[in-house]
This record gives C-alpha cells, sequence and structure tokens, in this order.
C-alpha cells in the first residue's frame, strides 16, 4: 500500500509540474540582426537585475542570437551599438558605446540610440511589458516582436530609418563634422534646455509636452515614446510570450 501511495503522489506531482510549466512557458531573447552590417548589441539590466549575455556581444549582418530570459522577475533595456572597432588596443563604437568595452557588463550606452526596454514575468499573470523609445534619440531600426503571447502583444518599434531625414541641429556624425550621419540626436541631448529635457519645473506629465523634435520622432515612428513623460498606452502587456525578438533594421 505504501508503494502504491508513493507512486501515486509520485505521478500527481509530475502532472503538476508539468502542468505548471506549461502554464509559465519559458521565455526566450531573440536578437536578430537584418541590417547590411555588424551590429553590437547591448543588454544593461535595470539596478538589482542580472546581467545577461555579459551585457554586449557582436552581431553579424543576417544572423540572429537567441537565449533564455531570467525565470523570475527582470527588467532592463536593449540597444545596438553601430561602428565598433579595435584599434591601438582599444574597443570603441560610433553609436550606443558602453565604457569602450566589447562586454557591457551592466553599464549604460552613450546617447543618441534606440532603446527597447523591457520588464519580463511581473504580475500574477506573467506579464512581460516592452516598448521600444527615441527619447534619447536614434541611431538604427528596432522593433520588438512577440511570439505566443496572450493580451496585449503588437510588434512595436521604428522601422523607418532616420538618419536619412534627420534635422541638421539633431545630426551625429562620424568622424565629426564631416562624417556620415551615423545617429539622430534627441533635442534634450542637442539643445540642453530644462524643457526639451522635461526637468526641474518640467518633470511632470503637465508640463512636459512633445516639442517640434520629438514630433519629429513621433511623425516617423508613432509606435515608440518620444519624450520622458509620451503616453503609457504605449507600453504593452502580454502574458506568457514564448519569445521576444529584438529585431534590428526590421
Amino acid at each position: 500500500m505504501a508503494s502504491t501511495s508513493f507512486l501515486f503522489l509520485t505521478a500527481t506531482f509530475l502532472i503538476l509540474c508539468t502542468l505548471t510549466k506549461a502554464n509559465n512557458p519559458s521565455l526566450t531573447l531573440t536578437l536578430v540582426n537584418n541590417c547590411p552590417f555588424t551590429v553590437w548589441p547591448a543588454i544593461q539590466p535595470n539596478s538589482g537585475h542580472p546581467v545577461l549575455e555579459r551585457g554586449g556581444f557582436a552581431l553579424h549582418t543576417l544572423t540572429h542570437h537567441s537565449f533564455p530570459a531570467p525565470t523570475q522577475h527582470w527588467s532592463g533595456r536593449i540597444w545596438a551599438r553601430t561602428g565598433c572597432n579595435y584599434a591601438n588596443n582599444r574597443f570603441s563604437c560610433a553609436t550606443g558605446d558602453c565604457g569602450n568595452r566589447l562586454e557591457c557588463n551592466g553599464l549604460g550606452g552613450a546617447t543618441p540610440a534606440t532603446l527597447a526596454q523591457f520588464s519580463l514575468h511581473h504580475s500574477h499573470t506573467d506579464l512581460s511589458s516592452y516598448a521600444v523609445s527615441l527619447v534619447d534619440g536614434f541611431n538604427v531600426p528596432m522593433t520588438v516582436t512577440p511570439h505566443e503571447g496572450k493580451g496585449q502583444c503588437p510588434v512595436v518599434g521604428c522601422r523607418a530609418n532616420l538618419l536619412a531625414t534627420c534635422p541638421d541641429k539633431l545630426q551625429l556624425r562620424s568622424p565629426p563634422g564631416h562624417g556620415p550621419v551615423v545617429a539622430c540626436k534627441s533635442g534634450c541631448e542637442a539643445f540642453g534646455t530644462d524643457e526639451l529635457c522635461c526637468r526641474n519645473h518640467y518633470n511632470s506629465p503637465q508640463t512636459c509636452r512633445a516639442s517640434t523634435f520629438s514630433e519629429f520622432f513621433k511623425h516617423a515612428c508613432p509606435a515608440t515614446f518620444t519624450y520622458a513623460h509620451d503616453s503609457p498606452s504605449l507600453r504593452h502587456e502580454c502574458s506568457s510570450p514564448r519569445e521576444l525578438k529584438v529585431i534590428f533594421c526590421h
């Protein structure tokens, strides 16, 4: 009898484990490079969360890199570094550089850069929130594409190449001054005023407003955040997606 009870409990436990796994499937993060050049993705966790994939690596054109997301709550950001090279024993990037390191290991990146922002596995319904932000400017087109989630799971981001249309006052060139446009600055970075940066008196939903510069980004890429207090409805909450793809040059 004891043996039979043990077998029954073991079978029940295995069934429950299977059901739990089915209800909370593992989440994969996949970074895809559709750009006609190598990019160096960078991953920065928010404070208190672990660094993923050492924070950065090279991703050649028309290749992808997949890795398991943490099984617990994780939040952070992903962006592409461009124009990276080793010279004089020093690694540096024209855009998105993180302290002259290949592996950012938790460091943030230099602006301007297109950002994908995530908050994974939050709430009791296993929600994953994601958004693409141009608040800190633009360097490559980027989208976030979820797979097999439930609820609000749209593809979001910016497919337009804003380097071709970036206003003169926002252009970042490399080499400085005479090189090609490699990124498009935010109004805040270009001019540094409290109003454009939504600082001090302007740091509230009532006083932080869209500007002609943020409207340039919004017109081209409406499914992105373009200033600090942009519409919160742009942050989507997708329940239990199996995969989140960050696609550069989608």
